[in-house]
C-alpha cells in the first residue's frame, strides 16, 4: 500500500496519545493537532490523561470516553480523551508530583491499549523526568518504559529521530560523554544496527536500507592517531555486518556526514552518542522531527522535543512535530501491514 494512503480513514483503530506532563505543552499541541486534523490529514486519536489539562489550556470540545471505539466515533465533533487519575490542580508551568503520578498512569494506559490491539499505536507526549523519578519512574526515559512493557530488552529497543530529511540513531543515549567510548562494543553497535535495518523495513517500508556510520573521534580518528576507537570496535562492527549482507558504510567523519549531497547516499545514520546524533536532526528538523522506537511490537512515537514549561500556558507552542509523530505513527502502522503481508 503506498505510504500516501496512510490516513485513509476507517481503516486502523484510533492512536492513543499520553498527554505527557500536564503542566508541560502536551496537552495545548494535542488540542491544536485535533484542530488540524483534517488540514493536515491526520488519523483518528484520542488522549490519554486528565481531562483538566486540556481545559486549562484550550477552550474547544473535550469528550470523556470510556474505550477507543466511542473515541474513534467521537473524534470528528470533539477530542476524545481517556480520563486517568486527575492531576490536582493544574499550573501549565509549573510540574507537580500528582501530575507526573498522571503522566505515569498516562503513559501505562496507552501502551496497554497498543498492545492488545485496541489502539493502533502510541503517541507519547513530553514528561518531565525530574518529576517522574519522585513517583517511582526508574527508566531513564519513555522509550526504555515502553520498551520493558512490550518485553523487549533496551538494547534491541531503537531510538530512532526521524524528519523530513534525515534519519539518526544514536548508539548511546542518555549518559555522560566521558562514558561513551566504554559503552561502546561491537555487540552494541551490531544491535542497533540490525534492529535500525529491521524497523526501516518494517516501519517505513525500505526494502533494502542503507546505513552510514560516524566514527566517534575527529576525522573518524585518522587511523589511530586521534584514537582507537574506530579502530578497535566500530570498523570490526560494520565489517561483521557488511559480511551478513547490510548496506553499510563507515567510519565516516562525523563533521561532513550530514550535508545535502551526504545525506542522499544513506537512509540513516548511526551516531556514536546523544549530540553527535541530536544536534543535526534538530537543525534540520527542529519543528517536525519525531521519536520512533524501532524493535517493538507496537508503533510508538513522540515529538522530537520536551515539555518547554516556560512556554506552557501561553498558547505558543507549535504543534509541528506532535502533527508530524502522529503522521508517522499512521505511516508506520500502515507500513507494517505491508510488510506482513
Amino acid at each position: 500500500m503506498p505510504l500516501s494512503n496512510i490516513t485513509d480513514p476507517g481503516t486502523l483503530p484510533p492512536f492513543a496519545v499520553s498527554l505527557g506532563d500536564p503542566a508541560g505543552i502536551g496537552p495545548e499541541i494535542v488540542a491544536k493537532a485535533w484542530v488540524m486534523r483534517e488540514a493536515r490529514g491526520l488519523p483518528a486519536f484520542f488522549a490519554v490523561g486528565d481531562a483538566a489539562s486540556l481545559r486549562a489550556v484550550w477552550l474547544g470540545p473535550v469528550e470523556i470516553v470510556g474505550s477507543p471505539e466511542e473515541a474513534a466515533q467521537v473524534f470528528p465533533d470533539a477530542l476524545p480523551c481517556l480520563q486517568v487519575a486527575e492531576a490536582g490542580e493544574i499550573v501549565p508551568g509549573s510540574p507537580s508530583i500528582d501530575g507526573a503520578r498522571t503522566a505515569f498512569q498516562s503513559l501505562e494506559v496507552a501502551v496497554g491499549l497498543a498492545r492488545t490491539g485496541s489502539a493502533a499505536g502510541i503517541v507519547t507526549a513530553p514528561v518531565g523526568k525530574e518529576q517522574l523519578y519522585g513517583v517511582g519512574f526508574t527508566h531513564p526515559g519513555q522509550t526504555e518504559f515502553v520498551a520493558e512493557r512490550c518485553g523487549v530488552s533496551a538494547q534491541n529497543a531503537v531510538m530512532m529521530l526521524a524528519g523530513p530529511s534525515l534519519k539518526v540513531v544514536p548508539i548511546t543515549i542518555h549518559i555522560a560523554l566521558a562514558d561513551v567510548p566504554s559503552a561502546l562494543t561491537i555487540d552494541l553497535i551490531r544491535a542497533r544496527a540490525l534492529t535500525t535495518v529491521k524497523g526501516l523495513q518494517r516501519n517505513f517500508g525500505i526494502a533494502r536500507p542503507r546505513l552510514a556510520v560516524a566514527g566517534l573521534n575527529p576525522h573518524a580518528g585518522e587511523n589511530g592517531a586521534l584514537g582507537r576507537e574506530e579502530i578497535d570496535v566500530i570498523r570490526p562492527a560494520i565489517e561483521s555486518l557488511r559480511a551478513e549482507g547490510i548496506d553499510i558504510i563507515g567510519p565516516l567523519a562525523a563533521d561532513g556526514m550530514f550535508h545535502a549531497r551526504a545525506r542522499e547516499t544513506y537512509d540513516a545514520a548511526l551516531c556514536m552518542y546523544h549530540d553527535q546524533a541530536l544536534i543535526p536532526i534538530k537543525t534540520l528538523n527542529f519543528d517536525d522531527g519525531v521519536n520512533i522506537t524501532l524493535g517493538l511490537p507496537i508503533v510508538r512515537t513522540s515529538p522530537d522535543h520536551g515539555t518547554a514549561f516556560g512556554i506552557a500556558g501561553t498558547d505558543s507552542a507549535n504543534p509541528g512535530a506532535m502533527i508530524a509523530a502522529l503522521r508517522m505513527a499512521a505511516e508506520a502502522a500502515r507500513a507494517r501491514i505491508a510488510y506482513a503481508a
